[in-house]
């Protein structure tokens, strides 16, 4: 993706924030010799350096990993569509505002393992599900659910390249961001509070520099 230079992300603190906030993303494979990659769409847990989800074994991912195993989770959220007269201010015309949208996007690169180990396969289930329903008490999945272990394949992709985008605003000055601001909280959409204080967080990190 192209990332201006305003939009790039501040720090690893940053994207791994939103990665680890937003837990659902896009996962893309090449394969070989496809028209098309095969994207998937599904629910993850990042653990350091490794994105760890699972799809069903049928899933044409598995065979495109197979082929080339290189492949990125793409995560993007907490979007918000600027309309054109939030983007002037004082005697400025509304009617020269430019619309846009506010968004954060990041894209988690390397190489893909996948594993049909019903022991491995549990033991990635157990991870994803200590930290998407912490406390609640679960039947272990190798104990409980042998028989759809067989059915599924775990997917265990390590990071060794990353590309953030926040977009909110970086290419104006802190009047013109702090007046969207504003308009974001007054709307009260489902993503405006999150896409002010993505704005607001980098407005003060540009004014510490």
């Amino acid at each position: 993706m192209y990332v201006a230079p305003v939009d790039r992300g501040l720090d690893e603190q940053e994207w791994r924030t939103f990665v680890e906030a937003q837990g659902f993303g896009h996962l893309a494979a090449a394969g070989r010799g496809r028209e098309v990659p095969v994207v998937v769409p599904t629910q993850f847990v990042l653990v350091g350096d490794v994105v760890l989800l699972h799809v069903v074994a049928a899933n044409p991912i598995v065979e495109a990993l197979a082929e080339q195993p290189r492949a990125v989770l793409s995560v993007a959220g907490d979007w918000a569509f600027i309309p054109s007269h939030w983007k002037v201010i004082g005697s400025e015309d509304p009617m020269m505002g430019i619309p846009t949208t506010y968004y954060a996007a990041v894209q988690l690169r390397g190489a893909a393992e996948v594993i049909d180990d019903a022991g491995a396969i549990a033991e990635v289930l157990r991870t994803q599900l200590g930290a998407l329903q912490p406390g609640v008490p679960v039947a272990d999945p190798f104990d409980a659910h042998s028989a759809t272990l067989r059915a599924i394949r775990a997917i265990r992709l390590r990071v060794d390249d990353v590309e953030a985008k926040f977009k909110f605003g970086g290419n104006v000055d802190a009047a013109h961001r702090l007046a969207v601001v504003d308009r974001l909280e007054a709307r009260g959409g489902p993503n405006d509070h999150d896409a002010a204080n993505h704005t607001q967080r980098r407005l003060a990190a540009s004014d510490e520099d």
